[in-house]
Order: structure tokens, then C-alpha cells, then sequence
């Protein structure tokens, strides 16, 4: 857990460095300013539960106050296909930049299935940024190759994904 964290969290810091920002002045606790950034509003995170979950409080961390939503999708066990079974956004998704967080990305139908979810709620490919810890080259293609505009962030690329990651992390293997 505590290496999962510490991947989550510069996964997170990388996907934040993504986000559009502006320039401000800030000014400190012992009144010296200097020239510092601020994000620009209509950022938002959303998780593909459960494993996801893992992710959220890495983004907490850095943005105490960012909205996140929350899908869950399972794959069916002999055909792979993943279906939706919930989702709950915040209402006006469709205006904001999402980090998607999905910590194991092995075939890619699941994360494939949630743009396609974000889209209906009329979130443009282009503003989803994957966040995701471990990835097969065969899913980051699949991926891209059905959603070329968006962007993938993860720590390892490698035929193997680790399995039941949610589980282990979770303590309920």
C-alpha cells in the first residue's frame, strides 16, 4: 500500500501538470510574494470504482476541494465485454478537464467503455487525461487507438498487468 500510494501520488502530480493553468502573484504567510500559477477552474477527477478508488485520496491530497465522480464497470467473465453499472458525475462534467484514474489498464475495454460514458455526458476526448499506475502495451493501443485525443499518464508499460490490484490494496483478497 504505501508503494501503491507513493505511485499514485506522482502519477497524480503528472496529470495535474497537465491541466491548464495562469499565472498569479502569491503571497506568503510571512508576506513576501513572488510569481506562482494557479489552476484555471472546471477540473475535475473521476474513478472507475473500485480499484480507482485506490487513486482518490492521492488527488485529495494535492486538490483538497477538485469535484470527483464516480463510474463502475465490470467486465463480463467469458466475452470481456465490460458493462456499465452505475455512474454519477458532477452536472456540469461536460465543461471540465477529468483525470480519469484507473490504476491497471490490461485490455482496455474498461477504460474504453468509461470515455464512451464521459462522451455521452459530453465530455470531449481531448479533455481526459488516464491516469494509471500499470499498462500493457496491448490496452494504452487499444485505448488510443479507438480515442487518439486522449492522454495516457502511467509508471510502467509491460505485457504483464498486475492482477487484482483493488483487492490487495483494499485488504479483501
Amino acid at each position: 500500500v504505501f508503494c501503491a500510494d507513493r505511485l499514485i501520488r506522482l502519477v497524480v502530480e503528472e496529470g495535474l501538470n497537465q491541466l491548464p493553468y495562469t499565472e498569479c502573484v502569491v503571497t506568503t504567510p510571512t508576506g513576501h510574494k513572488y510569481e506562482g500559477v494557479k489552476f484555471e477552474r472546471g477540473n475535475c477527477g473521476v474513478s472507475i470504482m473500485r480499484s480507482g478508488e485506490a487513486m482518490e485520496q492521492g488527488l485529495r491530497d494535492c486538490c483538497r476541494s477538485i469535484r470527483i465522480g464516480k463510474i463502475l464497470i465490470q467486465s463480463d467473465e467469458e466475452t470481456m465485454k465490460a458493462k456499465v453499472y452505475y455512474a454519477k458525475f458532477p452536472p456540469d462534467i461536460y465543461r471540465r478537464k477529468v483525470l480519469l484514474m484507473y490504476p491497471i489498464l490490461s485490455t482496455g475495454n474498461t477504460v474504453i467503455e468509461a470515455v464512451r460514458v464521459l462522451m455521452d455526458h459530453g465530455v470531449d476526448p481531448s479533455h481526459i487525461i488516464l491516469l494509471s499506475l500499470f499498462s500493457t502495451p496491448h490496452g494504452a493501443k487499444s485505448i488510443i487507438d479507438e480515442f487518439p485525443e486522449i492522454t495516457i499518464l502511467t509508471t510502467e508499460v509491460d505485457t504483464v498487468a498486475p492482477s487484482h490490484f483493488g483487492q490487495k490494496y483494499f485488504g479483501t483478497d
